[in-house]
């Protein structure tokens, strides 16, 4: 799982200013080019500064122009931009359009994972496994997510908690501490009630794992660990759509990790899950 600078630009680019993508724009209309330019020849063809260009290399995470360089040359570009999340137009018939839904899905699933690591995967195990609670927390969209993890790591031995209700969500928020993990979704990163929950999770000391599509929101910058939900918005049909496949597929990443980390104890719960549901079925 190499991280495809590509598809992080393409999916991200609304979260840039204007100067930003015309760069962006530049790298992505011929990735070929872009790769093998220098900073001066980027500037040159994007009209962007050269200062802005190294700014923006260390804004979305290298250390320098040099690197961001050396990651544009080993990233892969097997799709144009058009067909990477498929845009359906007014003539699409329903086969096109479905194709190109579940095209989107897929894609969105490649860049996201395309995007994680070992290192920040085996971090986040290593959060949720060493703390005493892990809380769930998620508003609109994001609290589907949020329940579907709590769903599936009551199977594990871990003591998690989580609510659709944003009040009750507050309320647990402010009980965890120190000891204790959070999983914070939200595809924006910049839902006010969403932001607040993760104000009191941090000043609680928890450790915050943040599932978002945009590694410059506040949500992000706010985390401990930001696992990206890579999808590209699409006229009328919204990334926020793609991205909640990719955050659900995050989460069951992590419950596999989780599981197989504490196997035997995993399945001793899920064993005794199973009897007492069967035991109740039975009745």
């Amino acid at each position: 799982m190499a991280q495809n600078i590509i598809e992080q630009l393409r999916a991200q680019k609304k979260q840039y200013n204007s100067t930003e993508n015309k760069l962006i724009d530049y790298i992505l209309q011929d990735t070929v080019r872009a790769r093998e330019a220098t900073i001066r020849e980027l500037s040159n063809g994007s009209g962007v500064s050269t200062a802005t260009i190294s700014r923006f290399a260390k804004k979305i995470g290298f250390d320098s122009f040099r690197d961001f360089s050396m990651s544009l040359a080993s990233a892969t570009t097997t799709l144009s931009p058009v067909d990477f999340f498929g845009e359906i137009t007014d003539n699409d018939d329903t086969d096109a359009i479905a194709q190109k839904v579940f095209a989107g899905a897929s894609n969105a699933l490649k860049a996201t994972v395309n995007h994680l690591t070992a290192s920040m995967l085996d971090t986040a195990t290593h959060y949720l496994v060493a703390a005493n609670r892990v809380g769930f927390f998620g508003i609109g969209g994001s609290s589907l997510v949020a329940f579907n993890a709590y769903h599936k790591f009551l199977r594990t031995p871990l003591n998690v908690i989580a609510h659709p209700d944003y009040d009750i969500q507050l309320m647990q928020a402010v009980k965890l501490n120190n000891h204790d993990a959070a999983v914070v979704i939200s595809h924006s990163g910049r839902n006010k009630d969403t932001l607040l929950i993760a104000q009191k999770l941090k000043e609680n000391h928890v450790k915050v794992i943040a599932i978002t599509a945009f590694a410059e929101s506040p949500l992000a910058k706010s985390a401990d660990l930001i696992l990206l939900s890579l999808a590209e918005e699409i006229n009328f049909r919204s990334e926020s759509m793609s991205s909640l496949i990719a955050q659900i597929t995050i989460i069951d990443t992590l419950f596999t990790l989780v599981g197989s980390q504490l196997s035997t104890r995993t399945q001793d719960v899920v064993d005794t899950m199973r009897t007492t549901i069967e035991e109740t079925r039975a009745h």
